[in-house]
């Protein structure tokens, strides 16, 4: 049984910016504020890498007044891992068995 892994989150999560936000989320919800004196980048570019993880379902949203606060989702990141321990699980029982295609 072999599983696949969702290329677009991977696509995602391949940005070196979006995956600082990411390990930034995972310790506590922040707004735009916190992640632009956190990563030093500029508030406009922030919200774009912020749309494309909320738009990969990674990051929920909060509105708090005038701040939206940004939390990391991690039944999501739960599933990628899931993902990949299944193709290792996977790969582990093809190199024991000794599978290999004939060419």
């Amino acid at each position: 049984m072999v599983t696949s892994v969702d290329s677009d989150v991977l696509k995602v999560l391949a940005d070196p910016l979006r995956m600082q936000i990411v390990r930034l989320l995972a310790g506590e919800a922040l707004c735009t504020t916190h992640l632009v004196e956190e990563t030093g980048a500029k508030q406009t570019n922030l919200s774009n890498h912020l749309k494309a993880l909320r738009d990969a379902g990674l990051v929920d949203t909060e509105p708090c007044g005038r701040f939206t606060y940004y939390s990391l989702r991690p039944e999501a990141i739960e599933a990628l891992a899931s993902d990949f321990a299944s193709l290792a699980a996977t790969a582990r029982e093809a190199a024991v068995e000794g599978r290999k295609r004939s060419c």
